[in-house]
């Protein structure tokens, strides 16, 4: 058992060094390039939302391919009038002049320079505002497909691969697509966040992907230890779609294991460390946010661990 015991320190202690280098690349692949995009394009953001004459909000059918369209007219329109040679480009059109923001959803589209349309996406968790994300679309004519010029969207959600999928057939499902992939982003993030903040005490080893869409970790209450997995085979999800919970029985001294029973929580002795899956768990990781799962899976995990190990006879000390 001691042999066994120094095993898993190596293999605790080679894990703590992996979240460790983790950590560190995606610092690294998150910093100053991004950030000085990011700031550039807030700014460019902050302008033209300042410059805008009206703030048009849109609900339901009202966010459909027609208004994109004019959107798109507008823009080119806008560039070619500027584009004149002299003053013909100064010419005064109150048409032009009438600078309009559209809202809809957490998403608002404005006119940027240089033919060039910009969405921002408002996240938000729990009603309380979260990040802001960008996406620049551009296209040489009216009569082109639109292409993504940049974003400040994380390098680990799938944009690009959505350009290639969405755009060119369907560009306000595109737009549409990347909001609804930054908010269940940023969902996800938050409910381990906040059950770090509000269980931490109980909580082991956790690990998350870059996307939170694989999340592990260890909780430690009562005598044992549960092990929670949970995938998200849709990164616009904000429930798992897959999840596995195990309760570990452990032994009160791990140095006198070879000696020691196993005792659950109502005190009977447990014949061997067998894990045990937790049904109710894994239902309710479906069904509920992770804080609120966490907690109704704490809540009945006394009663759930009595009702497994009592058929369990005692083990006679000779």
């Amino acid at each position: 058992m001691q042999e066994e015991d120094a095993r898993l320190d190596t293999t605790r202690a080679r894990l703590n060094n992996v979240l460790k280098r983790h950590e560190e690349l995606k610092e690294r692949l998150s910093r100053d390039s991004d950030k000085m995009i990011y700031e550039r394009l807030q700014k460019e953001f902050e302008a033209a939302l300042a410059a805008q004459t009206e703030e048009i909000y849109l609900d339901g059918e009202q966010w459909n391919d027609g208004l994109l369209a004019t959107i798109r007219e507008r823009v080119h329109m806008e560039a070619d009038r500027k584009a004149m040679p002299g003053d013909m480009g100064m010419l005064p059109d109150h048409h032009f002049h009438e600078k309009s923001s559209y809202k809809v959803g957490n998403k608002v589209i404005c006119c940027l320079e240089g033919a060039r349309i910009g969405i921002q996406y408002e996240t938000s968790f729990a009603d309380e505002p979260r990040e802001l994300y960008h996406c620049v679309l551009e296209s040489r004519s009216f009569l082109e497909k639109m292409t993504v010029a940049e974003h400040t969207v994380p390098f680990f959600l799938p944009v690009r691969e959505a350009e290639n999928d969405l755009l060119s057939s369907n560009a306000m499902r595109f737009i549409d697509y990347v909001g609804e992939l930054v908010q269940a982003y940023v969902d996800r993030r938050e409910q381990v966040n906040l059950i770090k903040e509000l269980y931490g005490n109980q909580i082991g080893e956790l690990y998350h992907s870059l996307p939170y869409h694989v999340i592990e970790f260890v909780l430690n209450v009562y005598d044992c230890k549960v092990t929670l997995s949970l995938r998200y085979a849709d990164l616009v999800s904000t429930l798992p779609t897959r999840t596995r919970v195990f309760a570990w029985p452990v032994h009160s001294s791990r140095r006198n294991m070879t000696s020691t029973l196993n005792r659950n929580v109502t005190g009977m002795p447990l014949v061997q460390a067998v894990p045990t899956r937790l049904a109710y768990a894994e239902d309710a990781l479906q069904n509920m946010n992770l804080p609120e799962a966490y907690a109704e899976i704490v809540l009945k995990l006394p009663q759930a661990l009595g009702g497994m190990f009592q058929h369990l006879s005692p083990v006679s000390s000779s």
